[in-house]
C-alpha cells in the first residue's frame, strides 16, 4: 500500500521526520482513504497515527561517572594519562598557598597583631618562598616573638 503522502501530511503535522511517523498496518486502508489534511487530524485523534520517541542515548551512566569523580574515586595511575604537575601544574600549588599566606598576613596587620613593617618583612619572606604554608608563617611569628602563644 502506497501511504506516502499520508506520510508527509503526517510528518507535517506531528512536526517531525517522516521515518518517525507510525501507522497502524491494521488500518492502511482507512489511512489511504484520508486525502485532505484534516482527515489525516482525525486518524491521529483516533490513534491509528502517531510520533514515535526519538531514540537517544541515556546520561546515567556518565552522570554517575561523574558524581563518582567529584567524590574523588577514579584517580588511580591506570585512569592518568598526564604527567604530576600537567595534572596540578605546580604555578596553581603555588598561587593556592601564596593566596592563603598573603592573607594571613593581611588579616594579621588589620588587626593590629602585627605592625606595617613586619607585615613588609614576612610579606617578601613569604614572596621568596620561605614558608611552606601558613602554619610555617605563623611559627616563624611565634618564634620571633609577634605573636603570643595561645
Amino acid at each position: 500500500m502506497d501511504v506516502k503522502f499520508q506520510r508527509r501530511i503526517a510528518a507535517d503535522i506531528l512536526k517531525c521526520g517522516e521515518d518517525r511517523v507510525w501507522m497502524d498496518p491494521n488500518a492502511l486502508d482507512e489511512i489511504k482513504e484520508a486525502v485532505t489534511r484534516e482527515d489525516v487530524r482525525m486518524l491521529i485523534k483516533r490513534g491509528l497515527i502517531k510520533k514515535v520517541q526519538k531514540k537517544g542515548t541515556s546520561r546515567v551512566r556518565a552522570n554517575y561517572l561523574k558524581m563518582q569523580k567529584e567524590k574523588g574515586r577514579r584517580k588511580g595511575p591506570g585512569s592518568r594519562k598526564g604527567k604530576k604537575y600537567a595534572r596540578y601544574p605546580r604555578k596553581l600549588r603555588w598561587m593556592k598557598n601564596i593566596r592563603s599566606i598573603r592573607r594571613t598576613l593581611r588579616d594579621l596587620r588589620d588587626s593590629g597583631m602585627i605592625d606595617r613593617h613586619t607585615y613588609r618583612r614576612f610579606y617578601m619572606l613569604a614572596k621568596g618562598g620561605t614558608f611552606k604554608n601558613k602554619n610555617h608563617l605563623l611559627q616563624h611569628l611565634k618564634a620571633e616573638g609577634y605573636l603570643k602563644e595561645e
